[in-house]
């Protein structure tokens, strides 16, 4: 047993929309600087249990403990301000901006903070800093992409929870780009909660994984035991297409 807080705490979560339950009584852990997984079919809850963990949604019940204190399921400004940052799966970058505004609308702290922030998106997404100038929505998807990670990267969070970084990228981009997420968590030290479609690419990047369907967890375990275990994937619910 891991005599270690957890980054993370869920706990018997309950969660969904409009008093209607999505996501039932679910248990995770994210220690820091781990990579963790959280996988299944569209539909599991995967989303739905992020943006409860930001405190974007209100929990129905159980909890959600972050650092070792319970999250505010109201405020996710306070959660922010905790250490918590989260890329959503539309990125939510402002297109009429510059690069850099939008890397400056994630800064927090004073100067010194703020300049360390930047520094650290830049060192992560090098190839962001050619682009400092450039108008975000005429950046390329993979662009986009790097843009929306690195703009949770400048406030130096404790928590990264990131949905869906490969949607709508060519499956190259996403083999050059989910390495750098298993470099955040082992540079920084920052948990990573990560919703990935692609499974085996995500498992080869973490190091335990969950796998979600119909709102419950039906599957957990260390991430390279899960990735050669194609048998147990398929009887979670995943579907051989997916894999």
């Amino acid at each position: 047993m891991d005599e270690r807080t957890p980054t993370l705490h869920i706990e018997n979560l309950t969660t969904g929309y409009a008093g209607v339950p999505v996501v039932r009584g679910i248990d995770l852990d994210v220690y820091e600087g781990e990579v963790v997984s959280l996988l299944g079919p569209n539909g599991a809850g995967k989303t739905t249990t992020l943006i409860t963990v930001s405190g974007l949604l209100p929990t129905l019940g159980g909890s959600v403990q972050l650092f070792g204190q319970q999250a505010d399921s109201r405020s996710p400004h306070k959660n922010a301000r905790l250490g918590l940052a989260h890329v959503a799966e539309d990125r939510s970058l402002f297109f009429d901006l510059t690069v850099a505004e939008n890397l400056r609308l994630g800064l927090t702290g004073n100067k010194p903070d703020r300049d360390a922030g930047m520094d650290l998106a830049v060192e992560f997404f090098p190839a962001l800093g050619p682009l400092m100038g450039r108008i975000a929505g005429l950046l390329s998807g993979g662009e986009q992409q790097m843009l929306a990670v690195a703009r949770a990267l400048v406030s130096q969070p404790k928590l990264l929870l990131i949905d869906e970084m490969s949607l709508g990228l060519a499956p190259i981009i996403v083999e050059r780009m989910l390495p750098t997420v298993r470099d955040i968590a082992d540079r920084t030290g920052c948990a990573v909660l990560l919703v990935e479609q692609h499974i085996h690419m995500a498992l080869g990047i973490s190091d335990r994984a969950y796998v979600m369907n119909h709102g419950e967890m039906v599957l957990s375990g260390d991430a390279a035991d899960l990735a050669g275990r194609r048998d147990l994937l398929e009887a979670s619910y995943l579907g051989e297409a997916a894999l």
